[in-house]
């Protein structure tokens, strides 16, 4: 592989959960913020939140950012313009999520080339009403990630990534089977327990549906973990349908 400063800061990427007591100053909260707005967008359709407080930020981060799909402030361009939003919200939300999780990667880059680790936090949409709630956010704002940054405290090893075999397909999509899927579950998860991931954090998840214990740490690893997550989490869309048609998103409902 080629490589060069930008391609060394991008595999270097790891997740950091432990930060030092120093403050990143205004001057780096706005290059960080400045360079997440330069990345590629089809409507600029987001906006970020930021919270300064330690003591309820995650991990007691510096800086905790929620990205959010927002469609009220282009609603007062569209109003100013003398335009009402017509497109469906299921089209809408797919166009804004791209252009937010384009900023918020941009984000992670620019903190990372500044000296800040940053960590990703998934659960925002399913506590999107109280993050509304908390930031007094009008209708049409959704949360849909979170972002803590700082400066850290713990130097974690870069986490393993599928084999290009198993990311890259030229001209046609094959069908993954036998050796192939064995390879990338065999990089994924050899690379974790030479880390001690999960049993460091003593992170198992419990199985359910009757399904019975087999695994310990000594071979409970990433395949196993996202497994039991995507095996045995909401099956049911109701609780986010529910989030978002507070927040003003009508996902089954067409235009009149």
């Amino acid at each position: 592989m080629k490589t060069n400063p930008v391609i060394e800061c991008l595999l270097d990427h790891r997740s950091i959960r432990k930060f030092t007591e120093e403050e990143p100053t205004d001057e780096v909260l706005e290059t960080i913020v400045r360079a997440g707005q330069q990345a590629p967008f089809a409507s600029q359709t987001y906006s970020v939140l930021l919270s300064r407080k330690r003591e309820t930020n995650p991990f007691k981060a510096p800086l905790s950012f929620t990205v959010c799909v927002d469609s009220y402030k282009f609603e007062r361009i569209m109003e100013e313009r003398g335009w009402e939003f017509y497109m469906n919200d299921l089209s809408f939300l797919f166009l804004s999520i791209q252009d937010a999780s384009l900023m918020a990667e941009n984000m992670i880059i620019a903190g990372r080339s500044l000296g800040l680790g940053s960590c990703l936090l998934g659960a925002a949409m399913g506590r999107a009403d109280k993050i509304a709630e908390a930031f007094n956010l009008p209708p049409r704002v959704f949360p849909l990630v979170g972002l803590v940054m700082g400066y850290p405290d713990e130097d974690p090893p870069p986490r393993p990534r599928y084999p290009m075999e198993y990311t890259l397909f030229e001209d046609e999509y094959p069908r993954c089977a036998g050796k192939t899927v064995r390879e990338a579950i065999k990089v994924m998860d050899e690379g974790y327990l030479a880390q001690d991931y999960y049993s460091s954090r003593n992170a198992k998840i419990p199985l359910t549906r009757g399904r019975e214990e087999t695994y310990t740490f000594k071979n409970y690893s990433w395949t196993e973990h996202i497994c039991r997550k995507l095996g045995q989490w909401s099956p049911d869309p109701k609780m986010l349908l529910e989030q978002l048609e507070k927040r003003g998103f009508h996902i089954t409902k067409s235009r009149e």
